[in-house]
């Protein structure tokens, strides 16, 4: 009686838990999102304690719209060269590439692939990604890394032949992670909505199809 108590209270537990932890961040959003508005009004003679929800809205659109006027100056020349002078600063372009990784909305040579290569195994696939598409010190192979699950930054690395890497057209880093994460109780068909497929294309293809964009 005890032990099915004790299960149903678990399962309660782990059903109950990614809800808290959304509330919690959620929370600990709006208060960081109160700090920056009591920031940027400090000068102000605006009263943000008595409508604090609509003071913390109104910091976050100002906050969204800056972010959207750098993020339309990141892709001219005038950023492009500022990059180039600040690339001088010790560790800037190692913290520049790994927060790269995380941004989903590269396209083309500086996008990060999810692809699948027979890693481990001959029969098999494992699925992994593509931080470069810079072609590997062996002539006509890339790096391909394989992570570990549940540890997303540990792994092993191949230098996979560009007709042996195939692409996961779609699928983007955070997906990856998703998959890693969930430690095998989601497919890859779940995370992306998709049908299975057998007709992936080869690396090859990809940068054919990618070369006149």
């Amino acid at each position: 009686m005890f032990k099915k108590i004790f299960h149903t209270a678990l399962q309660g537990f782990f059903w109950i838990l990614p809800i808290l932890l959304i509330v919690f961040i959620a929370n600990w959003l709006f208060e960081k999102a109160a700090i920056l508005t009591h920031i940027l009004f400090s000068r102000t003679n605006a009263n943000t304690e008595e409508y604090l929800l609509l003071w913390v809205m109104i910091g976050v659109i100002i906050i969204v719209l800056a972010l959207s006027i750098i993020g339309s100056i990141a892709t001219t020349r005038l950023a492009s060269a500022f990059d180039l002078f600040i690339k001088k600063v010790p560790f800037y372009s190692t913290i520049k590439d790994i927060v790269d990784i995380f941004n989903s909305s590269k396209k083309g040579k500086n996008e990060v692939l999810v692809v699948a290569i027979k890693g481990f195994t001959q029969s098999g696939y494992n699925i992994g990604l593509m931080y470069s598409t810079k072609e590997s010190i062996i002539k006509n192979h890339y790096t391909v890394t394989l992570s570990m699950s549940p540890i997303p930054n540990g792994g092993f690395m191949f230098e996979a032949h560009q007709d042996d890497i195939l692409v996961i057209e779609g699928a983007k880093f955070n997906d990856n992670l998703n998959y890693l994460l969930s430690m095998g109780t989601k497919s890859m068909t779940e995370i992306l909505n998709q049908d299975s497929n057998n007709n992936l294309v080869s690396f090859t293809q990809w940068k054919q199809k990618h070369a006149s964009i």
